[in-house]
């Protein structure tokens, strides 16, 4: 019986020793150590949950291993591409500073544009008025000139007249004067009156042909003047049609000056909007690389504080098998954006 028991103590202690050896081997890192040999009862069942317990612990290490080497890989392509994303960034965020300062030196320009479309607006519509004006003097002057040619005629027909009465005169004088002559010496008195009123009569009737000969000129003139006063009142007639073109043309000038310049300011706002939403993307680029990198240092040292195991490369092939997926989705989410 005693030889028994010894032999069941002896038992007992190399089933513990092969635990104690399986646990030390755990504790050293090595997953790959098993319990192997020949137990009965409880000791094979020990065996078998120390041995399960052993490769379950390698298999949730070797993910860990697998999942911290892709994870340390996708932090890195992930910093990567956040920082060719934050310059280029930083380069959209540059191009759009100087594109909003040129649209804000453009905008400025559009608006004095349109004030000097609205004073040239005003101007000519003060042109327009003053050529109306115009146009309405050069009419009463033409009114007057017409008015001046008919008073010329008259005075053409009066001295006409004149010349007419003078010359009736003239041939009245010289007959009394032949009658005078045949009373003799009793005609003589009235004779020297009839030749004095012949006298009269000529130098009227000179006078009336010298006065009809001015008439007849400034009548001539003055026609002339009034055919020049008509050409000038139609060509201010057509000034003032032009001018009222002008003035409609730089109206709409001015009209369209203010919707570009509203339009203008608009996109200008927008632009400002993009500069700074183009910032804050900027701001969330860095923000992002340098979450990225230390997830990328963390991966790092994760990888580190289970690089300590050691497990076998069945597991390990299978462990990369499973957490491949889940990465290469991570990376091609990344890549896309």
């Amino acid at each position: 019986m005693l030889e028994s028991l010894n032999h069941l103590m002896s038992t007992a202690d190399g089933n513990l020793q092969s635990l104690s050896a399986l646990l030390q081997s755990i504790a050293a890192g090595d997953l790959t150590a098993r319990m192997s040999g020949e137990f009965r009862g409880v000791f094979a069942q020990m065996r078998d949950d120390a041995n399960a317990t052993a490769s379950q612990l390698a298999q949730i290490v070797g993910n860990i291993q697998q999942s911290a080497v892709s994870i340390n890989a996708a932090a890195s392509e992930i910093a990567a591409g956040n920082q060719g994303l934050s310059q280029r960034t930083e380069q959209q965020a540059a191009n759009l500073e100087e594109t909003a300062a040129s649209l804000e030196e453009l905008t400025s320009t559009v608006k004095q544009n349109a004030e000097s479309a609205r004073e040239a607006n005003q101007l000519a519509i003060g042109a327009a008025r003053v050529a109306s004006q115009g146009g309405d003097v050069v009419g009463k002057v033409v009114d007057t000139m017409s008015g001046i040619e008919a008073s010329s005629k008259k005075i053409a027909d009066i001295i006409s007249v004149i010349d007419g009465i003078a010359f009736q005169t003239n041939i009245l004088a010289l007959n009394a004067a032949v009658e005078a002559a045949r009373t003799g010496e009793q005609g003589r008195g009235f004779a020297v009156v009839a030749s004095e009123v012949r006298t009269l009569a000529q130098r009227s009737s000179g006078a009336a042909k010298e006065i009809k000969d001015l008439i007849e000129d400034s009548v001539q003139r003055v026609a002339e003047g009034s055919a020049l006063v008509h050409s000038a009142g139609k060509t201010m007639g057509d000034v003032v049609a032009s001018v009222q073109r002008v003035t409609d043309i730089m109206g709409e000038i001015s009209a369209a000056s203010q919707e570009q310049s509203a339009g203008i300011e608009q996109v200008n706002q927008t632009m400002t909007h993009m500069d700074e939403t183009t910032q804050q993307n900027a701001a969330l680029v860095e923000e992002a690389t340098a979450a990225a990198r230390s997830m990328e240092e963390q991966a790092v040292q994760l990888t580190d504080a289970v690089a300590i195991f050691k497990i076998d490369a069945g597991q390990a092939r299978r462990a990369d098998t499973r957490a491949a997926a889940p990465v290469a989705h991570l990376l091609n989410k990344v890549r896309s954006a």
